[in-house]
């Protein structure tokens, strides 16, 4: 296998939204995707992008992919915030994502970043799992809120 990680292109968005629709199937919430491959293009390549990404390719195809923003914490500062993680089911446990994720952590790094901060469904065991290897700080006192504004 080759594999190479690399920041995304536009020309990855049809594919990166290809693998957010089987992270969507995989979390029970297919119905929740409604952005437009416009919409996210704009978003990540426009004007002033608000996200950024990482792909994972193996033999010249995307296997995965990492998503993040930039947040701001008035506690701690500028915090990367990773919006979506994902594998495709037939690369898991190959070490593409502790590749990926390790990049991530690079990253973090080079923009001079306090932390990274994401989100995991309390029943996707092997995620868990795989973020414990990192010592990650879990924290079950906070609940998620959101609001539409259509």
């Amino acid at each position: 296998m080759e594999i190479k990680i690399r920041k995304a292109v536009k020309e990855d968005c049809s594919r990166i939204l290809e693998l957010v629709k089987e992270l969507a199937a995989f979390e029970r919430a297919q119905k929740e995707v409604s952005v437009s491959l416009e919409h996210f293009e704009m978003s990540g390549f426009g004007y002033k992008p608000i996200w950024w990404a990482f792909v994972i390719e193996v033999d010249g195809e995307v296997q995965g992919f990492a998503l993040y923003y930039i947040r701001f914490s008035t506690w701690k500062g500028q915090r990367m915030y990773l919006e979506d993680f994902y594998v495709t089911d037939d690369m898991r446990r190959k070490g593409l994502g502790k590749l990926l994720f390790e990049k991530l952590i690079q990253e973090a790094k080079r923009r001079k970043l306090n932390g990274i901060q994401w989100q995991v469904l309390e029943w996707n065991e092997s995620a868990i799992n795989f973020y414990k290897k990192y010592k990650t700080a879990f924290d079950s006192e906070w609940i998620n809120c959101a609001i539409s504004v259509d």
